[in-house]
């Protein structure tokens, strides 16, 4: 009898350890890759391509904005006119310029790679996206190292990178991946500086750093989608103001040069659009397409409170999470 327990009590024993090595081994192969900022870096940018490659190049055009936009943008480099955007022989005035510009430069560049055929393959129209998708988990990263360690900011990073929506947008020719770039850089430039700022730190002195990337990504993110980033960044201003009964932080972002570097950046191509167009562009981009969201849009209408119960879906893994996060965010 005991020679026929032994064989089971070795079974028993194998199941617990095997986990437990599994997750040493998990834990060990982790903390090599989050050793250093460079190597959390790379393995960051692998897991994104791991994560955001799969179909890129085989998926067929699934959304009718992505062959719209992908169309406007062919016809922008045939034509060589690019202030104007057009779709077929109509005008295309619902978003700026900004994706078509980057989707213009993404297939003058595989056309001079030698790739055949490039203004027809859709992988090509959808390279910004996925730069914009792997940057944004990128600056996840970096936004998160102002708040926890290296490793905790490589978790964030990885939950950004894992969830469902941007895996979708990372495949598709819009503008979405990309506005989520500018908008997690301008949100981490603003972090770094409003910490600086309650940590009491010297304001003799400040960084350029962190308001350089903060009026650069609100530049490019009105580009590309016009104020909505504005909306992004003042509603958390205000919130802190708020809250803390002081926007004296705000000054730190040097935002008299800062705005004068954005007027640089936007006032270009919104003053030569309204020299083609007139007053068309803006009563089409912000009348007709942002501001008609606020009801029901190309048979998009729902209920309040429908992208709350989606986010359980579309930021699933980490959506869980979050909701447990929330007493302590609180």
């Amino acid at each position: 009898m005991v020679d026929g327990l032994q064989p089971r009590r070795f079974g028993a024993g194998q199941q617990s350890v095997k986990p437990a090595h599994s997750s040493r081994r998990l834990f060990m192969a982790f903390e090599f890759a989050t050793a250093s900022q460079w190597r959390s870096i790379l393995f960051l940018t692998l897991t994104c391509l791991v994560l955001f490659l799969p179909g890129f190049f085989t998926i067929p055009p699934i959304d009718r904005d992505e062959v719209r936009f992908a169309q406007a943008t062919k016809q922008m480099v045939e034509s060589g006119d690019f202030v104007d955007i057009r779709f077929q022989d109509d005008v295309r005035y619902k978003k700026p310029v900004g994706i078509y510009w980057m989707q213009a430069a993404a297939l003058k560049t595989v056309s001079a790679l030698g790739v055949p055929r490039a203004q027809v393959r859709i992988w090509v129209y959808r390279l910004p996206s996925l730069i914009g998708a792997i940057g944004a988990v990128l600056l996840t990263y970096w936004t998160a190292l102002a708040f926890v360690t290296r490793q905790g900011a490589v978790l964030a990073a990885l939950m950004m990178a894992s969830c469902v929506l941007l895996g979708v947008e990372a495949r598709l020719a819009k503008t979405d991946a990309m506005l989520l770039l500018t908008v997690t850089a301008a949100m981490g430039a603003m972090a770094r500086v409003y910490l600086s700022w309650q940590r009491g730190e010297d304001p003799a002195h400040p960084s350029w750093g962190p308001p350089a990337v903060f009026w650069t990504a609100l530049a490019v993110g009105i580009l590309l989608k016009g104020p909505l980033i504005l909306m992004f960044v003042g509603l958390a201003m205000a919130g802190l103001a708020i809250l803390d009964r002081s926007a004296a932080w705000f000054w730190r972002m040097r935002p008299v040069w800062g705005l004068m570097w954005t007027l640089v950046l936007v006032l270009p191509w919104f003053v030569l659009i309204f020299l083609r167009a007139g007053e068309t562009f803006f009563a089409d981009s912000v009348g007709g397409d942002m501001l008609s969201k606020l009801g029901a849009q190309e048979s998009h209408g729902a209920p309040p409170g429908l992208y709350l119960l989606l986010f359980w879906i579309t930021f699933w893994p980490g959506a869980p999470l979050a909701g447990m996060a929330a007493p302590a965010v609180w």
